[in-house]
């Protein structure tokens, strides 16, 4: 009777788990509102067994291999567990808790060994290879070849040429590298937690803006701090203050709280993580028969090797270097001139930057604030994107959501035809790591012969409403809602048949093409008049206003560009390391640093111990890509402005042979198709003010 009671119990509980169930949601979205934290490792586990099962039945199947029966079947197979892994992954970066981090933790080791078991299953690439050995006489697309050639590399590069012996290593540094990443993570989530600068004096808040301060007080209260202000590390909070505060002393330690997260020397810290990751990373590129990690990964991107990176970041080095130094000069005189007894530091570039652009443009973030409410900024980025490709936005109420704060559209062709669900999560909270993201909770394809339309989610910590104030952006969070709206249009105009090929799954250095792009449209004229309104009066911003952003558009492009490059620079020399070792992290840096030449007004962008894109976000050795994806970006938007900014034939060319295409093709070929050429430098340099 025991064992009878406690059989039906857990068959209760399985029956309840929303996982398990088909969804009877709109569109199928994610039933939010039933799935709880106790419910995914059992999805997990049922998740992974099922996709072995699958693996299996491939691997031993009696009939000869074929491109149908194993690919295809591939490609179908492991529906549960994409289904929980996808909600899992997005909640984990945008709404996590401590549930959630104690159940990845548990996860993770367990997923690398699936994802091991299944590239390092011999009868199953026995398949693959057989396959990949005829595919020139199989008459497949241009998208099967593609498909084939991945899965082919997947294996290959994921160890199945090895023997037992380097297999079991390989898993021992998966497993390992798998836990080291998120413990880096979830280390900065805490530092950026933990940290805030908490002020009692009033007349420590002069020079700050009112919406700044009355956020800043919002901060105070929910942090326990009732009557006080509290300053934070998120950028919202973090950037005006470096911007407007005459506090030296305070913008100091603002600046050093966050360029030391992870760096603390207390129980958050990540400094034997990121080397011990870096070690392991060099030991599997040589386990696989690489010099170095980013020779392994350069591999499948446009790149293709570590030289012809290291090239591109030198060619743009020496302008903008040049042109920091200059910024440097301009700054140091306006402290000069003001009687101030210093030297120019990197906690004081953000102010004296804001005060020079102010003097010499009349422009500044809070003059323009106003004309950004977050919803209309949003309804401009729906507006480019109907004009641009047809489709429509429209809010949809009745679609459970993960967060309050969360909105939730229903997307669709100009014929009507459903395009897909986008999500938008737009403000800083507890449980979400920093930065801004797009993300899929399901991707469109139509393997199978069925007809999937993705579900897609863009995240990101904007400005939030204050007091009687709506949300109102700096024009960079204008850019940077724009750049992920440009994601999540590659996932939502995908229109391909295999997942694995499907929106954003392109090469590293080509995926932030689409992204970049969209943000050239949100500084057009033309479209700021759509969306840039006052949010008290809906005046349209004046046209002086929009050329003074104009005029500025070169303004500190020598400082931003260089603070990316040294990143850039910092993440090519960790993975360019040719044998496994783990030497200090402030020093590696400083040598790194030195020979960029970066000056030391300037600090690189990310910092090793909190450069999340490359030690828990997928980036390693990668980060260049923004740089290249600007050279495209620039190049693409030439385009537009030669035929016009909306032109339909320039649209259409751009939607068929970027977005729809996903990962199919060759991204230069899918390029050169809509361009009708490679791209040139030239476009990108100008923009920046570098030529």
């Amino acid at each position: 009777m025991i064992a009878a009671g406690f059989i039906q119990a857990s068959c209760a509980r399985q029956s309840q788990n929303p996982f398990f169930t088909d969804w009877n949601t709109p569109f199928q979205t994610p039933p939010f509102d039933q799935i709880r934290e106790e419910h995914y490792m059992p999805a997990f586990k049922e998740g992974m067994a099922q996709h072995q099962k699958e693996i299996k039945k491939i691997a031993n199947n009696p009939v000869s291999a074929t491109f149908q029966n194993t690919i295809e079947v591939m490609e179908e197979s492991g529906e549960l567990l994409t289904k929980v892994n996808s909600v899992f992954e997005n909640l984990t970066s945008s709404n996590t808790n401590d549930q959630l981090q104690s159940i990845a933790k548990e996860a993770a080791p367990l997923l690398s060994k699936h994802w091991d078991d299944i590239k390092l299953n011999k009868k199953l690439f026995q398949r693959v290879k057989a396959i990949y050995g005829q595919k020139d006489k199989l008459n497949l697309t241009t998208g099967q070849n593609m498909l084939l050639d991945k899965y082919y590399k997947d294996f290959v590069r994921g160890g199945a040429n090895l023997t037992a012996e380097q297999k079991t290593e390989l898993r021992k540094i998966n497993k390992k590298l798998s836990v080291l990443s998120l413990k880096f993570g979830e280390n900065i989530l805490k530092e950026d937690n933990a940290f805030e600068l908490v002020i009692d004096k009033e007349e420590d808040m002069a020079g700050l803006p009112d919406a700044v301060i009355s956020a800043a007080a919002e901060a105070a209260k929910e942090r326990g701090h009732a009557g006080k202000w509290v300053f934070t590390l998120h950028k919202p909070s973090l950037i005006p203050f470096l911007q407007y505060s005459p506090k030296r002393d305070l913008r100091e330690k603002m600046f050093k709280g966050y360029i030391n997260r992870g760096n603390n020397n207390n129980e958050y810290d990540n400094k034997n993580i990121l080397t011990q990751m870096v070690s392991l990373r060099v030991k599997r590129a040589h386990l696989l028969g690489y010099k170095t990690h980013a020779g392994y990964m350069l591999e499948e991107n446009m790149a293709q090797k570590p030289q012809n990176v290291y090239d591109l970041l030198e060619k743009i080095r020496q302008p903008a270097l040049k042109m920091a130094q200059k910024e440097a000069q301009k700054l140091q005189k306006m402290i000069d001139e003001e009687g101030g007894k210093f030297k120019l530091q990197p906690w004081d570039w953000w102010y004296y930057a804001e005060k020079l652009k102010k003097e010499k443009y009349a422009l500044d973030d809070e003059l323009l604030r106003p004309y950004f409410r977050l919803e209309n900024v949003r309804q401009g980025a729906f507006a480019v994107a109907n004009k641009l490709y047809g489709i429509t936005f429209t809010e949809r109420n009745d679609i459970p959501k993960y967060q309050p704060d969360v909105k939730v559209y229903e997307v669709k062709e100009a014929d009507g035809r459903l395009t897909g669900i986008f999500y938008s999560d737009y403000f800083p909270r507890a449980g979400k790591r920093g930065g801004a993201w797009m993300n899929s909770f399901r991707k469109q394809s139509r393997a199978g012969g069925k007809e999937v339309r993705p579900i897609i989610c863009n995240v990101a910590n904007l400005s939030k409403p204050t007091g009687d104030k709506p949300a109102l952006l700096t024009f960079e969070e204008v850019s940077t809602l724009f750049h992920e709206f440009g994601h999540a249009l590659h996932g939502l105009l995908s229109n391909r048949t295999y997942p694995t090929l499907t929106g954003t799954s392109v090469p590293r250095d080509f995926v932030e093409m689409p992204s970049q792009f969209m943000e050239n449209f949100a500084a057009a004229p033309e479209v700021m008049k759509l969306y840039a309104k006052h949010y008290r009066t809906g005046e349209p911003i004046p046209g002086e206003l929009i050329k003074k952003i104009k005029n500025a558009g070169h303004f500190n492009q020598g400082f931003a560009t260089v603070e990316y490059l040294a990143a850039s620079f910092l993440d090519m020399d960790w993975h360019t390391l040719t044998e496994p070792q783990e030497p200090d992290v402030s020093e590696f840096e400083k040598k790194s640093m030195q020979k960029t030449g970066l000056i030391p007004q300037i600090v690189e962008r990310y910092r090793s111990t909190y450069f999340q894109h490359i030690f828990s976000g997928g980036y390693s050795a990668g980060y260049y890509s923004y740089v290249w994806a600007e050279v495209l970006d620039a190049d693409a938007f030439e385009a537009f402005k030669e035929n016009g900014l909306f032109d339909q034939k320039t649209a259409t060319a751009f939607r068929k042979n970027i977005l729809e295409a996903g990962g199919s093709d060759d991204p230069m070929k899918m390029y050169i198709r809509f361009r009708g050429a490679e791209p040139k430098i030239e476009p990108m340099l100008k923009r920046k003010g570098l030529m």
